[in-house]
């Protein structure tokens, strides 16, 4: 079983009281919450919070003129209003069909799974000894490491200078492809940097905030690059910019 750290408990530890976890997962949080007080006593601050708000929050019951107002027949008359909505609802409904392709074009929905997938490989990199497979600080080291592991080759830098130093690097699996995983430190947090092979065409970076990670993602010289960390957003983006530079 991979034992789960305070930071993955403390973000699972909602789902966990919500029954919203899958069993195995359940079972992680159990076993470290038996053998950890402060996530223990969060969990359990968590759940009288619960149900303080079932047991304080005010209902109200609607009144019976409110009621009847709500179910009263209707007469079946057909107003001015209703015949020119009638002339014209065809024309309004073609107009939103238009629209709703128009913002499914333009909504990066299909980048979600990929986000969804990046924040659970975060997640999981954080419990037991999955974090790296080759750890070192030396780009030198951990660029040939990748060779023959992948059918591309992931720029790999150290950013210590910049306060982002690299820790190292492993095989991750997104998209139903290998994937480059890059790890950097900033001050006590983890910052997963996944990298795979895209057609795309290049695309700004676009930050977004999942299961209470941040995430940066982009795409540049056929490949995509997806951030996963805790830190401050500001602190992601900036590391992302460094990435950009390529320097």
């Amino acid at each position: 079983m991979n034992k789960l750290d305070c930071t993955a408990c403390q973000t699972l530890v909602h789902g966990y009281l919500d029954k919203e976890l899958d069993t195995a997962m359940a079972a992680n949080v159990a076993d470290h919450l038996a053998g950890c007080a402060e996530c223990a006593r969060l969990l359990e601050e968590a759940r009288l919070l619960t149900v303080s708000v079932k047991r304080h929050a005010p209902y109200f019951t609607a009144p019976a003129s409110l009621t009847a107002s709500v179910f009263a027949p209707v007469a079946p008359r057909i107003s001015k209003v209703e015949r020119w909505r009638n002339w014209f609802a065809p024309a309004f409904s073609a107009a939103a069909l238009a629209l709703a392709v128009v913002l499914f074009v333009a909504t990066p929905g299909s980048e979600q799974p990929l986000m969804d997938e990046a924040v659970s490989s975060h997640v999981r990199s954080l419990m037991g000894e999955h974090l790296n497979d080759v750890v070192s600080s030396d780009r030198h080291t951990v660029k040939p490491w990748f060779t023959g592991k992948l059918d591309f080759s992931p720029p790999v830098f150290d950013y210590a200078a910049q306060g982002f130093p690299l820790l190292g690097g492993r095989l991750d699996y997104l998209q139903n492809q290998t994937t480059a995983a890059l790890t950097y430190g900033r001050a006590k947090h983890i910052i997963n940097v996944f990298i795979l092979p895209t057609t795309d065409a290049d695309k700004p970076p676009l930050t977004r905030s999942i299961r209470g990670f941040n995430v940066v993602s982009w795409e540049a010289d056929h490949m995509r690059f997806v951030m996963v960390s805790d830190v401050e957003k500001s602190e992601l983006e900036a590391l992302g910019q460094l990435l950009r530079n390529g320097a």
